[in-house]
């Protein structure tokens, strides 16, 4: 099919050449006084047959050519071709108007040979121009359309990007992690501390107990460590629920009311969330998922500290804390033993491994 386009694109190029160049041929070779072949139906004809019977040896190569054009158009992005042949147009309207100029000096060859050769040229440097600089010329249309778009900004209202709110628990604030989360930057949005939660810290603060006293000044200090980061903002909500006595359901409350998060690691708490459809983020399942990855099968050096509650069972930590199980590992209290994890149970309230003594196990 393409074959046949080009075949017949040569039969009307050939007819035009034929009558544009024929007639100052036949003037060239003195056969201009003969009445036949000065005819331009005559011309029209013969070029278009001399470049008909030359397109069946060039159609193949044609054809060659125009697919591989495609195959270098097809892979260019649209915006670089656009700003490509928006380039090209600019430098031809160039071309012509100096072309224009040109012509009305009459400078002899040159008149007639320049406005070409510019058009080839200013074409190419303008298509070069446009495809290089396409990411600058695209900034300036954006600029311009977002000045525009402040321009008639009354008219046309803007949509709000909406605000990211996190609601702290007395849980949260007393452990403390929270505020080395907030220093490395991965919570965004606001965090609120709701002024019930902020009243039970302060009870608890205020406590005869000492250990109590300790836990709740501890809070205190977070929450002034939080405000004073310039990553996260912190507010105080006077949001309060009067018919509500129990500070979760309160907290699950202003929740929903807000559509915030709650930032807990109160393993009941998240539960009652679950169940209220509120979202809530657990630091224990943060700190869980960045614990490094324990594969059954794989072994480890551990101490067998204490006994289970299963019988013959030993109990060792690793360092970030995690409980392992050591199935028959009562016999080795005191003692390091490489042991081969068996399973690993994962749990909003943390993560338990189980393992068993590796000589026991190959025996």
């Amino acid at each position: 099919m393409l074959k046949r386009v080009i075949q017949i694109a040569f039969l009307f190029i050939g007819g035009a050449l034929g009558f544009v160049f024929l007639p100052p041929l036949y003037e060239f070779i003195n056969l201009s006084s003969n009445p036949w072949l000065n005819n331009p139906y005559v011309s029209v004809a013969l070029g278009a047959i001399l470049l008909f019977v030359l397109s069946f040896a060039l159609s193949d190569y044609f054809v060659k050519l125009i697919v591989w054009m495609e195959g270098i158009l097809f892979k260019i992005p649209a915006a670089d071709l656009l700003f490509g042949s928006l380039g090209l147009i600019v430098g031809l309207m160039v071309a012509f108007l100096i072309g224009f100029a040109i012509e009305r000096i009459q400078i002899p060859i040159i008149t007639e040979f320049l406005p070409m050769i510019l058009s080839i040229l200013l074409g190419y440097l303008g298509f070069r121009v446009g495809f290089t600089k396409r990411e600058e010329l695209g900034q300036m249309f954006s600029k311009s359309n977002t000045g525009q778009k402040k321009k008639s900004g009354d008219s046309i209202a803007q949509p709000e990007e909406k605000q990211l709110y996190k609601l702290l628990d007395t849980s949260v604030i007393i452990d403390g992690r929270i505020a080395d989360i907030s220093s490395t930057g991965f919570i965004e949005g606001v965090l609120i501390v709701p002024q019930f939660v902020l009243t039970e810290l302060q009870h608890i603060a205020d406590s005869s107990d000492t250990l109590k006293r300790t836990r709740g000044r501890r809070g205190l200090d977070m929450l002034k460590k939080l405000q004073d980061e310039r990553l996260t903002t912190v507010q105080i909500s006077e949001e309060d629920f009067e018919d509500v006595q129990e500070v979760d359901l309160k907290l699950v409350r202003l929740a929903k009311k807000m559509g915030a998060q709650i930032l807990t690691n109160d393993f009941n708490l998240n539960k009652v969330c679950d169940l209220h459809h509120v979202q809530v983020l657990n630091i224990n399942d943060l700190a869980n998922a960045v614990k490094p990855v324990v594969i059954p099968g794989e072994d480890m050096q551990v101490v067998v500290i204490k006994d289970g509650k299963e019988q013959n069972q030993g109990v060792a930590y690793l360092d970030d804390g995690t409980m392992i199980v050591v199935e028959g590992g009562r016999s080795y209290i005191g003692q390091a033993i490489t042991v081969t994890v068996t399973s690993v149970l994962q749990t909003s309230a943390g993560r338990m491994i189980f393992a068993k003594p590796k000589d026991e196990q190959v025996a």
